[in-house]
């Protein structure tokens, strides 16, 4: 049988890119251009057409999977057959979902029932740097019949409550301790009698290693939960609850689920189309020992429950733009982690403005238009060169601070599909034209979606221009690992008292936010003052 590799094709970038859906599984008939893989960057979500039409015998990646142009996805054989090969049935166990291996066990070398049962420990697990626990509750009684990963036990330390799960199904035959007693952790809390021929259930189900290590003898094993499990089971990650089986997660996520013992329906997704992809179980899990060790049970930032909306009128749900969600949670991260303060001033750009609107005929001709944003970006990095404070970065992990020599900024550029931050690179060996022609060309290369990663990596500070569409002031963001950030609002012509007479001047709102473990406030108004001074006077930029 021929045997052809599919790779993943030129994606536009040659950064990796990740796997987030398998569209197909190992056995499928695939035609020419039918798609069989979804490949995501930073910018958009990719389909892999099939280049050669057969069954598929192999899937050599799964989801989460980082992978480049070259890569090999998936292996097609040219010829269907009838009979699947040994190999091939091998492989359509690893890629099929958990439930569909348990419907098709019989067929897939899975030790036959026998009527012996067997008899499973209860183990207390990591306790997290706890010495002993005490029992504060049985959550069920001698004789009673549980499902795996339902509540059996709860346990309290100085900090929290954890309820233990039942690491199989089956009948509570002993308890080993009792309320009050403490225990610490491998000791034995109770005895589970499990049935070899009884019918798993598909949301109870223990993973297959311990499945295929049970022999048909009724000597007493011991099932320890990993030490994973304790980090993510605080109360209320663990009372009995009924799986939602309408989450989207692929196998290997599910798997996961189970041997940590989540529910998926209480994990927020970020895949496209509400897939939950590891790294969102790895972070709900995150959340949860964080809230454990705070004593606080939580399953994430503390949130209101939302009203059902839908009871006050019509509402439309939409899936939030992967950007948009990446931006949120940078930005969440930036004022949570920094200590921001913002300083306001104004800058008189009076003259500049009628230099300005002289060079529109110029900046025409070189098909260019010339806005106020290349001035102040030209000024930015000069004020970054006179005070070389703003131009670094915290390394808080090893106390140090991370001097820069040179001057990139970015760009806050608001898109159909969210916020980018393009970078100009070099700024002080660039004139004014060169500025606004490379603007310019970021600026399409955002709105049609085929910024790089190089555009939008390594800049020292960044501006937010909303002149162009109002407002007096606003406290920016700091974009990390930045140290300020420069918001600009819409110029007003103002009467300015100077020589014993108002004068009309156009002056341009700055807010100039800053991380106040890096800047104190005199030089952030140093700094906004040197910024306001290269703006009334451009001639001060030639020097």
């Amino acid at each position: 049988m021929n045997s052809i590799e599919i790779y993943v094709p030129d994606v536009g970038t040659e950064d990796a890119v990740e796997v987030i859906e398998l569209l197909v599984n190992v056995g499928d008939s695939i035609a020419i251009d039918d798609p069989i893989i979804v490949l995501e960057s930073d910018k958009a979500s990719i389909e892999v057409p099939a280049t050669s039409a057969g069954v598929i015998d192999a899937i050599k990646v799964k989801v989460g999977d980082q992978v480049k142009q070259g890569d090999t996805l998936i292996s097609v054989s040219a010829e269907s057959s009838d009979e699947p090969e040994s190999g091939e049935q091998k492989e359509d166990v690893k890629e099929k979902p958990i439930a569909e291996i348990q419907e098709a066990a019989p067929e897939q070398n899975v030790p036959k029932a026998v009527s012996e049962s067997t008899t499973t420990e209860v183990i207390v697990p990591d306790l997290g740097g706890a010495d002993e626990v005490e029992v504060i509750e049985l959550c069920a009684g001698v004789g009673t019949n549980l499902n795996a990963d339902d509540a059996i036990i709860v346990l309290e330390s100085d900090k929290a409550s954890m309820d233990i799960p039942c690491p199989v199904a089956g009948e509570i035959l002993d308890f080993k301790v009792s309320l009050s007693d403490k225990v610490k952790e491998g000791d034995v809390i109770a005895l589970i009698k499990t049935q070899a021929t009884s019918e798993p259930e598909n949301n109870a189900t223990p993973p297959l290693k311990e499945q295929n290590a049970k022999t048909s003898t009724s000597e007493a094993k011991s099932v320890k939960p990993s030490s994973q499990t304790n980090s993510s089971v605080p109360s209320s990650a663990m009372q009995p609850h009924e799986q939602n089986d309408s989450v989207h997660a692929g196998p290997a996520v599910r798997k996961l689920a189970r041997e940590l013992g989540v529910y998926l329906d209480r994990v927020s997704p970020t895949g496209p189309r509400g897939r939950i992809q590891k790294d969102d179980l790895n972070a709900y899990i995150k959340a949860q020992v964080q809230a454990a060790q705070n004593g606080i049970v939580s399953s994430g930032p503390v949130q209101p429950e939302l009203p059902d909306f839908g009871k006050f009128g019509e509402v439309e749900i939409r899936k939030l733009e992967k950007l948009h969600a990446l931006t949120a949670k940078n930005m969440q991260s930036s004022w949570n982690n920094v200590p921001h303060v913002t300083q306001f001033d104004e800058a008189d750009i009076t003259e500049l403005e009628t230099f300005r609107k002289s060079k529109k005929d110029a900046a025409a001709a070189k098909g260019l238009k010339l806005t106020p944003l290349p001035f102040m970006i030209k000024a930015c990095a000069h004020a970054l060169k006179d005070l070389p404070q703003f131009n670094v970065s915290l390394d808080m992990a090893n106390n140090q601070i991370i001097q820069k020599h040179y001057y990139n900024i970015g760009i806050a550029v608001d898109t159909s599909y969210g916020l980018v931050v393009p970078v100009i690179k070099d700024v002080l060996h660039k004139d004014l034209w060169e500025i606004t022609a490379e603007l310019g060309e970021l600026a399409e290369k955002a709105k049609a979606r085929k910024l790089s990663p190089a555009d939008m990596q390594g800049a020292c500070f960044t501006i937010s221009s909303l002149g162009s569409v109002g407002g007096t002031a606003f406290t920016p963001i700091v974009n990390q690992p930045e140290v300020a950030i420069l918001g600009a609002s819409k110029a007003q012509m103002k009467p300015i008292y100077s020589n014993g007479e108002f004068h009309p001047r156009l002056m341009l709102p700055l807010s100039l936010s800053y991380d106040h473990r890096a800047v104190n406030g005199a030089d952030a108004a140093r700094f906004s003052g040197v910024i306001a001074k290269y703006l009334s006077d451009i001639r001060e930029l030639l020097l």
